[in-house]
């Protein structure tokens, strides 16, 4: 028996690959399956099944592409009712792999038809729990998505009893393997531990202590953050079947004339631009967003650019296939092309330019005894609470767009987040909306930290 988990970072999702004898069993799969298929290859395994969780609504899945270059079965839990071929298993039913076996637990709660798989070993021994979105490391899936005609407090509830009665009386021993990671916004508080046991979340997990179902409810249905916009198209596209990605990428793989990108400089159109904030800060399309590769790319994208709208792709050479490719996992296929970034160009057509003035945090001194600036923080409430510069005002990023009415067009904005990531994001979303006096602290609070002047890290930060 093996087991393999296959973890996008961009995404914080896992996908896992089983076998036993020669049979495979894949859980919860990527839309861009080349990977899969150069694994089944190596090995000269055969696909067996296609085990879904439950509906995705972070990601776009491979289920169907899988499907349909093997013999392997789509499976579903209970519920489930897909637009497209598959097996509906029921609660407890056995599907055997090799000289194992797994079982279908129905787990609602995150969805209606979320379900858990539990591996039984050889010896029919409760061996894995591949736990989708029902049970987290640290937390559980949020009960108030894709809840149909029911409220995030009967799922939450219906959560509560998949948990007492089919997830804590399994042995503690038993290895929790879950959907995803930190930074999926399919949870609250997910912790940094890509695996588990059941007996350690049953000590440490919220969720898994003796509490009351009104405490549960309470607890899980708190303070959750709005779901990035994107969630309810893709678990459309995951109910209702798509496109192989190899087709969206053949067709959005379109390198584009700065005289084309006019025809999108509106409202109506995004220009993406996905270069690291340094490139970015120093030159860049006027009224482009910047969401860099090398971060939380899809999460960023799927929250802040309109999934219908038509969009152009400003990369790095070389990066324009992975960028449409990550950019596809999460369903965004309205691609019309990419541009590897060329200032002279874009002059000789007329296309504006602009730039940010990038400061470090050496530099926060004289700006801010000025009292010029309005500083804004673009990191989380909980990030603001525990440290931050003072007199700084906190508006988190994904809230950015819809908090723009209470400043004044005219302001002065100082704007800083962690790392200096979210931050060129913010700046960017504040020039495209017409704010052109913006400055930004590089490296964010982890560079002012380091800071060595006694004087200026007191002078800024409040705990």
């Amino acid at each position: 028996m093996h087991i393999q988990q296959l973890y996008t970072n961009c995404l914080a999702q896992a996908a896992y690959y089983i076998e036993s004898e020669g049979e495979v069993a894949i859980i919860d799969p990527m839309r861009d399956v080349n990977h899969y298929f150069d694994l089944l290859k190596r090995s000269n395994h055969k696909l067996k099944y296609i085990f879904e969780t439950h509906f995705h609504a972070d990601f776009v899945s491979g289920h169907l592409d899988l499907a349909q270059e093997t013999s392997a079965k789509i499976v579903f839990g209970p519920g489930a009712q897909p637009a497209y071929p598959a097996t509906i298993a029921y609660d407890d039913e056995i599907f055997k792999l090799g000289k194992c076996k797994i079982k279908v637990l129905h787990t609602p709660g995150h969805t209606l038809e979320s379900v858990c798989y539990l591996l039984l070993d050889e010896n029919e021994k409760p061996y894995a729990l591949f736990s989708g979105d029902t049970l987290f490391v640290g937390d559980v899936g949020r009960p108030d998505l894709l809840s149909g005609n029911l409220s995030a407090e009967t799922l939450a509830s219906k959560l509560f009893d998949s948990l007492n009665h089919k997830i804590k009386p399994l042995p503690d021993e038993v290895i929790l393997y879950p959907g995803h990671g930190p930074g999926s916004a399919c949870g609250r508080n997910l912790g940094n531990e890509l695996q588990s046991t059941i007996g350690i979340q049953k000590q440490l997990n919220y969720a898994m202590q003796n509490i009351s179902r009104e405490e549960f409810v309470a607890a899980v249905i708190t303070d959750q953050p709005a779901p990035p916009p994107y969630f309810f198209k893709d678990a459309e596209i995951n109910k209702n079947g798509y496109l192989p990605l190899d087709f969206i990428v053949e067709k959005e793989m379109r390198i584009l004339k700065a005289e084309e990108i006019k025809n999108y400089l509106n409202p109506n159109a995004t220009v993406l631009d996905v270069r690291n904030p340094d490139e970015f800060s120093a030159s860049h399309i006027k009224g482009s967003i910047n969401i860099g590769l090398n971060g939380s790319f899809a999460v960023w994208a799927g929250t802040l650019v309109d999934i219908n709208q038509p969009i152009v792709l400003v990369c790095p050479a070389h990066k324009e296939e992975e960028t449409i490719t990550r950019l596809g996992r999460i369903g965004y296929e309205n691609i019309v092309g990419y541009f590897t970034y060329n200032i002279v160009e874009l002059i000789e057509e007329g296309i504006r330019v602009s730039s940010f003035k990038s400061i470090t945090p050496k530099e926060i001194n004289p700006i801010l005894e000025t009292d010029k600036y309005l500083i804004m923080d673009v990191r989380t409430l909980k990030e603001h609470d525990e440290i931050h510069v003072a007199k700084s005002v906190n508006i988190p990023l994904n809230q950015l767009e819809h908090q723009l009415k209470i400043l004044h067009h005219n302001a002065h904005i100082l704007v800083y987040c962690r790392s200096g990531y979210r931050s060129i994001v913010a700046a960017s979303i504040l020039e495209k909306n017409g704010f052109n006096n913006i400055v930004n602290v590089k490296g964010g609070i982890q560079e002012i930290l380091k800071e060595k002047d006694v004087r200026t890290v007191s002078h800024l930060l409040l705990q």
